[in-house]
């Protein structure tokens, strides 16, 4: 897998602004796209954006609370009209096989899989590359976090030390590098250590929790609400949620390469504060805005 970004469709908490729509962010690996959240509005922001909603593999709902899922039966019906055939894999806490039902146009032309979640699960898609797996948060309804691991890679390959044993450029070195052994030839004889795959951890809405910071233990990026600043710190707690300090407190705990915030406040127009806050913790941070791309690096 070579490309992997991150587009930030609606970084806003509880209701849109004008400068903010409500939560849901686009990962596209190699063309693919994984949908985390669906708020209200979420389709037209894939519209305006270079994100194919016909493209989305999968949708994963970190919970039921209006402002992350409202966006979910306009999509679908949307798609729908588009005549898409491929199933779509849909991952929600438990209720969402309840709404969904409920639903006057839940019949799709195509397959949706509801996958509720209770615990600790996986999403692999059938072509693969990647894995997610999710881990539950501490919110006023039932939440989960939601992490993308790609797959590792095979370690460099060393072609002198091919050249060296005998072997010429050609189909062995590709037969080497899928772990097959070539005549007298093993894999470890030229390859580097095993490069790991990217990691990418979703995480709103919550207060800082073990969980959060296990489920991003060592990710390239994590991706945290902060809701508020330190000003109203008691509001975060009271409410579930947490400050942009404590998300920062969150990435630095798990030791990420990279922190993006989101899932802001209403009440900031300008959330510069919230970043200052957050870099004054960890310096590699960042503050989201709807439409905002981010590229993944290994």
């Amino acid at each position: 897998m070579q490309d992997v970004r991150v587009t930030f469709l609606g970084t806003g908490a509880g209701m849109p602004t004008r400068a903010r729509n409500v939560a849901s962010v686009a990962v596209t690996l190699d063309g693919r796209v994984l949908l985390f959240d669906c708020g209200e509005a979420t389709q037209h922001q894939l519209m305006s954006s270079a994100v194919r909603f016909g493209a989305i593999e999968a949708i994963f709902l970190t919970h039921l609370h209006g402002d992350h899922l409202f966006g979910l039966p306009g999509l679908l019906s949307s798609m729908s009209l588009n005549a898409r055939e491929k199933p779509l894999a849909l991952y929600g806490p438990a209720g969402i096989a309840a709404f969904m039902r409920a639903l006057p146009l839940y019949h799709t032309s195509f397959e949706v899989e509801i996958h509720e979640i209770s615990g600790a699960a996986a999403f692999r898609p059938p072509s693969g590359g990647y894995v997610v797996d999710a881990a539950p948060l501490v919110h006023s309804a039932p939440c989960f976090a939601f992490r993308i691991v790609e797959d590792d890679r095979p370690g460099e390959f060393d072609v002198a030390r091919a050249t060296a044993l005998g072997l010429p450029p050609g189909p062995a070195y590709g037969r080497l590098q899928r772990g097959e052994t070539v005549g007298d030839v093993k894999p470890s004889d030229v390859l580097g250590p095993t490069r790991p795959g990217r990691r990418i951890v979703y995480c709103t809405d919550t207060r800082p929790c073990d969980a959060a910071v296990e489920l991003a233990r060592g990710a390239g990026l994590l991706i945290h609400e902060a809701t508020y600043g330190s000003d109203m710190a008691a509001e975060a707690a009271e409410r579930f949620h947490a400050t942009a300090a404590e998300a920062a407190g969150v990435a630095r705990d798990a030791g990420v390469a990279q922190l993006i915030l989101t899932h802001i406040s209403p009440r900031y127009t300008d959330a510069t504060m919230l970043l200052d806050e957050a870099r004054a913790v960890f310096a590699a941070t960042e503050l989201a805005s709807d439409h905002a791309t981010f590229e993944v690096w290994r």
